[in-house]
């Protein structure tokens, strides 16, 4: 039972693909100014920008990743996604309503409002070293499935790959920016979707049952630990990443931190034409997204029952599970509207990234406000190249570090990024928000890199400093383990940290000093 796409195939399928995302771009980018790139000129259609942001949040990661963890978590992961749901009513309530009433362009900008320039500034690097690290990272997903069932059966070396997926980011976005990605991750997010449901519809027909018979037969399977792959809620043991608490109250402070506080997702909220729009796009966003994730964990436990009916031998890699399945097992349907799903995921979260780097970096550190028309187009076209050459430098670090650690769990290792460099956004903010005291500004910097590094130590030695057994391996068995609540921490203690530097009295300033930064 093997249908193996042809390399021409894909490569057809791939590049009208693309034609149609330079299609989007020509279009949408007529007559496009620097404000279109960076605010859409506050016109986007909110159910537009709503749907669009699923592909943006989930990326290739999720499309990959998600669906192979199935087999060692069960369905824990949606635990996480249940928080998300809470973070995204805060980030709705609390702080696009901040956004909107300071009319922001950069989400940092309040930072500077409320404290001052250190203070934005410090903000402003933590996003732009925890987005460009994170997408990177996700965007290499998509380099290696291409490179695996495509450029590689052509001779193509991987750097080329990987060169020419960045490159063709570059192309679609440099002139349009935010404009061009509403309406680009829409187009991809359809794709995104459609994978799942067919592949879940053609794993279903497979085996005779139905999608409620396809359920059964998931919960009757188990993972590698003994438990059911249908099990969502883990309440027994709160030493373990997966213990329910953990995963509910990462999700929410991930999804305020991840969304609320990134520049990326908000730009996007940003570019509708009101808050009340703003706030329909993100509880309709908010509504899909969490269908849309049970849909990954449905599939991905369906991908473990058909392999084990079939009796396919799965690859080491769990991210290789769900490709392997869709390419080589699933008939050609299937194969390319996974490739069109993968590729859509991977471009649709990395081209937003790059554009919001973009924009973070010629608004927060160029002064842009001071540039005329001409000199910003300059800026803007020299940024977005730097950031497009960041990018593929991270995706071959990444690559020899996944090729030396084939066990690594990218989503995994995403969200430890996070947890360490949002974390200081996240107590900026909130210690903003919350409280009405004056910081020691030069001090900022240091507190918001120290406190990370407190957290790895933490996580690093926590089972150790909480009973856990030296194996011989070098690895500690029992003890406390961090999961996504490191991002907790983080926060936490920078929020102490900066209420040690800090005094009464506020530090406000007003939105015109802001933006003459």
């Amino acid at each position: 039972m093997n249908n193996t796409l042809s390399p021409w195939v894909i490569a057809i399928v791939l590049i009208a693909y693309f034609a149609i995302l330079m299609l989007i771009s020509f279009l949408t980018s007529k007559n496009a100014t620097s404000d279109s790139f960076f605010t859409g000129n506050k016109q986007s259609p909110w159910y537009l920008v709503a749907f669009g942001m699923i592909g943006a949040s989930l990326s290739g990661v999720t499309f990959i990743s998600v669906p192979g963890k199935v087999a060692s978590e069960g369905m824990a992961y949606f635990q996480i996604v249940l928080g998300y749901v809470i973070g995204y009513i805060v980030i709705a309530q609390v702080l696009m309503p901040l956004y909107y009433r300071l009319n922001v362009t950069s989400i940092y900008q309040y930072l500077a409002t409320r404290f001052g320039v250190v203070s934005y500034k410090t903000g402003a690097s933590f996003f732009i070293l925890s987005r460009t690290l994170g997408s990177a990272t996700r965007l290499y997903l998509a380099t290696e499935v291409l490179h695996l069932f495509l450029f590689g059966d052509l001779g193509v070396p991987y750097w080329l790959t990987a060169l020419t997926t960045v490159a063709l980011i570059w192309i679609y976005t440099f002139k349009g920016g935010i404009k061009t990605i509403v309406y680009t991750d829409t187009f991809q997010t359809v794709f995104l979707i459609s994978a799942v449901i067919i592949c879940t519809i053609i794993i279903s027909s497979a085996l005779g049952v139905n999608w409620s018979g396809l359920y059964h037969k998931i919960t009757e399977s188990k993972t590698t630990g003994g438990y059911s792959m249908s099990r969502i809620f883990f309440f027994d043991d709160p030493n373990s990443p997966l213990y329910f608490y953990k995963q509910f109250f990462g999700g929410m402070f991930l999804a305020i931190a991840m969304t609320g506080l990134d520049q990326d997702l908000m730009q996007k909220n940003l570019t509708c034409k009101s808050i009340g729009e703003a706030k329909k796009n993100m509880y309709s966003f908010t509504t899909v997204l969490v269908v849309t994730n049970f849909l990954f964990l449905l599939l991905g436990g369906a991908l473990y029952v058909y392999a084990n009916h079939y009796q396919i031998d799965l690859p080491v890699k769990t991210d290789h599970t769900f490709p392997t399945l869709a390419l080589n097992n699933f008939g050609k349907v299937a194969g390319i509207f996974f490739l069109l799903g993968i590729t859509a995921s991977s471009y649709a979260s990395a081209d937003s990234a790059l554009a919001a780097l973009t924009t973070g970096f010629c608004i927060d550190f160029l002064h842009f406000e001071r540039r005329n028309e001409s000199q910003k187009q300059q800026y803007k076209l020299m940024v977005h190249i730097g950031f497009s050459i960041l990018f593929l430098l991270i995706i071959l670090a990444t690559k020899y570090y996944v090729d030396a650690h084939p066990k690594t769990d990218l989503i995994g290792l995403i969200l430890t990024i996070a947890g360490y460099t949002y974390g200081p956004l996240l107590g900026l903010f909130t210690f903003g928000i919350v409280l009405k005291r004056k910081l020691h500004e030069k001090l900022v910097p240091i507190v918001c890199v120290l406190i990370p590094v407190i957290c790895f130590i933490i996580s690093k030695y926590s089972q150790a400093w909480t009973g856990g057994v030296l194996q011989p391996d070098g690895k500690y068995l029992g003890g406390y383990i961090f999961g996504n609540e490191l991002l907790i921490l983080n926060g936490l203690l920078t929020f102490i940290g900066l209420w040690i530097i800090s005094k009464k009295g506020s530090n406000t300033v007003s939105h015109v000093q802001t933006v003459q930064v």
